[in-house]
């Protein structure tokens, strides 16, 4: 048996879009059909102020960074536990990171950890949905709000996932989504930024435009259109669009499944955590779970290690997470000394599990049952 870690799901709609975007709409560059109708999607199911589509989460990120002006010597809050492109976007308009540590229970930002790190130079939180979990934002935004800094949430695996009934991306100034082919939608490659405050709505959009007011032109609402800010080419081809839709057409079939196979996973190794022998992730209570992804916490990176072979020897392909940015070759020189032992300890002993659609509920008990046979 060889269960990989992902496989890309096809909803069956995916090439029969591409074909209307080529050969009936006659345009595959972007802006076309395909994504205004992703866009519409987002905005009337999750209340988004505005959206639009990016060729990646990281290029979310990037038109945050620009949206809210960042310049040499501002200071950005993160956590040490994500992914490089969180802090890239930030890096690349010459800021400072100041990484924060994980919570002790789950890999969230430790919200508790933020306003220490706060001085004359913050511009900004960004804090990070790992796993599509919520962070605690109204500790979030209530910090932001006393020390008047903007929020970007990072909600790059967080898609259909809620924090107190509001959708994540929706609350910070500005969120960021991903729809890499490991998320739960895909379009091989692709994001969404998410505006939130009205002061970046027409902004964005001229970024989003290689710096140009194109769009308001196509729409007839100038004459003419010309360079009249700093940008890039952010937005993806109808291509990208279309398959994307595809896929956000069959949003609940998809995330019915994988919160299923999620709950499966679970159920079949609390008998492990019970024991002390693993720990499960958590969901707080004011989150809601998207079944992003399931992980196990093993007691230690040799333990870890080990258990990755077994499991490879199965035919299993279970993988580890992020290294801490903090201690990374490229930051470790740059970061103030402190020690964040939480995101180290993630960083050490979390073990993803293979979660896609076609995973069966088959293969789920195969794997936690070569999981039962490594520890017990």
């Amino acid at each position: 048996m060889k269960i990989p870690f992902n496989k890309p799901f096809l909803t069956g709609k995916e090439a029969h879009y591409i074909y209307e975007a080529v050969y009936k709409e006659n345009k595959i560059s972007g802006n076309g059909k395909f994504t205004k109708l992703v866009h519409s999607f987002f905005e009337q199911n999750y209340s988004f102020r505005k959206t639009l589509l990016t060729t990646s989460g990281t290029d979310a990120l990037e038109m945050s960074a620009l949206l809210l002006d960042i310049k040499p010597g501002d200071q950005v809050i993160m956590p040490s536990f994500t992914f490089v492109s969180t802090a890239n976007a930030f890096i690349l308009r010459g800021a400072y990171i100041h990484f924060a540590d994980s919570r002790a229970d789950q890999p969230n930002i430790d919200e508790t950890s933020i306003e220490e790190l706060i001085n004359e130079k913050t511009k900004a939180i960004v804090p990070v949905h790992y796993a599509g979990i919520a962070v605690d934002m109204d500790k979030i935004m209530d910090i932001a709000k006393r020390h008047n800094l903007y929020v970007v949430e990072d909600a790059a695996q967080a898609i259909d996932s809620f924090y107190k009934g509001r959708p994540l991306g929706s609350i910070g100034d500005l969120g960021a989504f991903s729809f890499h082919e490991t998320k739960n939608i895909i379009s091989g490659e692709g994001g969404l930024l998410a505006v939130n405050n009205p002061d970046f709505v027409h902004r964005a959009e001229i970024i989003w435009e290689k710096g140009t007011n194109r769009a308001a032109f196509f729409r007839g609402e100038v004459d003419k259109y010309g360079w009249v800010d700093i940008g890039s080419s952010y937005l993806p081809s109808e291509i990208i669009a279309a398959f994307l839709f595809a896929q956000l057409e069959h949003l609940q079939e998809i995330q019915s499944k994988r919160k299923a196979l999620w709950q499966r996973y679970y159920d079949n190794l609390k008998v492990l955590e019970n024991k002390g022998i693993i720990h499960l992730p958590i969901i707080p209570e004011y989150a809601t779970n998207n079944a992003h992804m399931f992980y196990i916490l093993t007691e230690s990176l040799d333990i870890r290690t080990k258990l990755i072979e077994h499991l490879k020897s199965k035919g299993i392909h279970a993988v580890f997470h992020y290294l801490p940015l903090h201690l990374s070759p490229y930051y470790r020189d740059k970061h103030d000394g402190r020690p964040l032992p939480n995101a180290v300890r993630y960083s050490e002993t979390l073990l993803r599990l293979p979660m896609y659609y076609e995973l069966t509920f088959d293969e789920v008990d195969y794997i936690c049952e070569q999981i039962k046979n490594f520890f017990l």
